[in-house]
C-alpha cells in the first residue's frame, strides 16, 4: 500500500508540466474535473497553459501553437484536450481568417515524435470488448500524412532523389500518365527512429506482460521491410530471450511474429482475450487502433500517447484522450439539456501526463528527497484518483454510456467521484504510518 499522504491541507506544488486546452465538451469537462479532482489537492501554478482553440489560434496567427510545441519540447510532459481542425464550413460559423490545420503535425515534428501509443482501459469487474490489455505503437511520423500532391494531366512523373552529400541525383520513380485527369502523391517513411520505437514496443510489451506482433503490408509494399527488419533485430538482439523466459511468445511458437495489415484487421476482431501488443505504421496504425476502439466499446476507453525524443535524450510524452470533442453533447449542452459525457479517456490523460512531469522532476533533481516526495504524493493520487473513478463505475453511479438512463449527468458524476476521491484520500491518511 502507498504511504504517501494527499490532503487537502497541504496543497502539493505539482511540477511542471504543459497543459493544452481545446474546446467543445471535453473542454467543459476538463475545467471541472480540474476545478473539483485536483485543484483542491495541487498548487498548479508551475503548469504553463495555452489555448489551442480555434478563436485563440486566428487570434494569433497560430503563435500559440509554436508557443505550446516550444514549452512542450522544453518541460516535456504535457497534457492536451482534444481540438478541433475546423472544417470550411466551421471556419464561416466560427468567422476564423483560414481554416487552420490539425496542431498533430507540428507536434510530432517538434516533437521528434517516435511513436504514438495507445492501449485499452480496462476496469476490473465491468466487461468490455478485450479480456486483457491490448497494446499499439503507431510509428508517429511519415506516410499519407505529411504527403505533396497535386492534380495533373498527360505527361510523365519523375521523382528525384539529390542526396545532401553532394553526390549524383537519381531517379527513384518515373511514370508515365495516360488518364487526362490524375493525382500524384509523393511521400516518405522516416526509419531513423524506428530502433527507438522497437524499443518502446518491447519494454512495454514485458511491462504489460502481452505478446508482440509486428504488421506491415511489406508483401505489396516492398519499402516497408526495412521496418520489419529493424523491430525484428532489436527484438532478437535485446529481448528475444526475456520474452521466452516469461512465457510470453507461447503463443507465437517462441518467435516475434509478423502479420500483414489484412492478417490484423481479423485477427482484432478474433482475438478478443486480449492479452497481445502490436507495432505499425503510421496509417495502418491509424486505422487498426480506431478498429481496437470500435471493438473495445469506443475510442473514449482507448488512451493516446505522443512519445518524442528531446536533444539530451529524454523522452517527450504529450496525452490526450483518443477521441474529438465531442460535439453533439456540447450542442445539448448549449441548448440547456443534460448531458453524460464519460470522462475516462481525458482522465488517464491526466494521470499520465501527471505522473511523467514528476517523474521528470525526479530525473532532473538525482539525490533531491522533495522531489521524490512530491512524486510518491503524486504516484498515490493518481492511483486513488483512478480507483475512485472505477469504483464509481462498478457501483452502478458512472455515466449513461455505461449505467444506461439512470446514469449520472457529466456534472453529477465528477461530483460524485469528487466526494468519492476525497474519502480515500483521508482513509488513507488514516492508515498511514505514524
Amino acid at each position: 500500500m502507498l504511504f504517501s499522504t494527499v490532503s487537502k491541507d497541504e496543497k502539493i506544488v505539482a511540477p511542471p508540466m504543459v497543459y493544452i486546452a481545446g474546446e467543445e465538451m471535453t473542454h467543459y469537462a476538463s475545467e471541472l474535473i480540474v476545478d473539483q479532482w485536483i485543484t483542491p489537492y495541487f498548487d498548479t501554478s508551475k503548469w504553463e497553459n495555452y489555448d489551442l482553440s480555434c478563436k485563440s489560434r486566428d487570434k494569433t496567427d497560430d503563435k500559440v501553437l509554436k508557443d505550446a510545441v516550444e514549452a512542450g519540447k522544453r518541460i516535456g510532459a504535457i497534457f492536451k484536450e482534444p481540438t478541433i481542425t475546423p472544417s470550411t464550413i466551421q471556419v464561416k460559423e466560427m468567422g476564423l481568417s483560414k481554416a487552420f490545420g490539425s496542431p498533430n503535425g507540428a507536434m510530432r515534428k517538434g516533437w521528434n515524435g517516435v511513436t504514438i501509443s495507445r492501449d485499452t482501459i480496462h476496469i476490473d469487474g465491468i466487461e468490455l470488448g478485450y479480456k486483457n490489455q491490448v497494446l499499439f505503437e503507431r510509428h508517429a511520423v511519415g506516410g499519407e500524412y505529411g504527403a505533396g500532391w497535386n492534380e495533373v494531366g498527360e505527361g510523365t512523373l519523375l521523382t528525384t532523389y539529390l542526396p545532401s552529400d553532394g553526390s549524383a541525383p537519381y531517379i527513384v520513380d518515373k511514370r508515365d500518365l495516360t488518364d487526362e485527369h490524375s493525382v500524384c502523391v509523393v511521400y516518405h517513411n522516416p526509419y531513423d527512429n524506428v530502433n527507438d520505437l522497437a524499443h518502446i514496443f518491447f519494454k512495454r510489451c514485458l511491462e504489460h506482460k502481452v505478446t508482440p506482433y509486428i504488421v506491415t503490408k511489406k508483401t505489396v509494399f516492398k519499402w516497408q521491410e526495412g521496418f520489419w527488419q529493424t523491430m525484428k533485430e532489436v527484438f532478437d538482439a535485446d529481448y528475444k530471450d526475456t520474452f521466452i523466459e516469461t512465457g510470453l511468445l507461447e503463443r507465437s511458437n517462441n518467435e516475434l511474429t509478423h502479420l500483414i495489415s489484412d492478417a490484423a484487421t481479423m485477427q482484432l476482431i478474433r482475438w478478443t482475450d486480449g492479452g497481445f501488443g502490436m507495432a505499425a505504421h503510421n496509417y495502418d496504425g491509424d486505422m487498426l487502433t480506431d478498429q481496437i476502439a470500435q471493438v473495445h466499446r469506443s475510442p473514449g476507453f482507448i488512451t493516446s500517447n505522443l512519445v518524442g525524443k528531446n536533444d539530451d535524450g529524454t523522452l517527450i510524452k504529450e496525452f490526450e484522450a483518443s477521441h474529438g470533442t465531442v460535439s453533439d453533447l456540447w450542442a445539448d449542452h448549449l441548448a440547456g439539456r443534460e448531458t453524460s459525457l464519460n470522462p475516462l479517456g481525458l482522465v488517464e490523460a491526466m494521470i499520465g501526463a501527471m505522473q511523467h512531469a514528476a517523474k521528470l522532476q525526479v530525473e532532473q533533481n538525482p539525490g533531491d528527497v522533495a522531489a521524490k516526495e512530491v512524486e510518491d504524493k503524486i504516484m498515490t493520487y493518481t492511483t486513488t484518483l483512478r480507483l475512485a473513478m472505477h469504483n464509481t463505475f462498478r457501483y452502478g453511479q458512472g455515466t449513461r454510456d455505461m449505467s444506461g438512463p439512470k446514469g449520472f449527468t457529466t456534472e453529477d458524476f465528477v461530483k460524485k467521484v469528487a466526494w468519492r476521491l476525497d474519502r480515500y484520500l483521508e482513509q488513507r491518511i488514516v492508515e498511514s504510518p505514524p
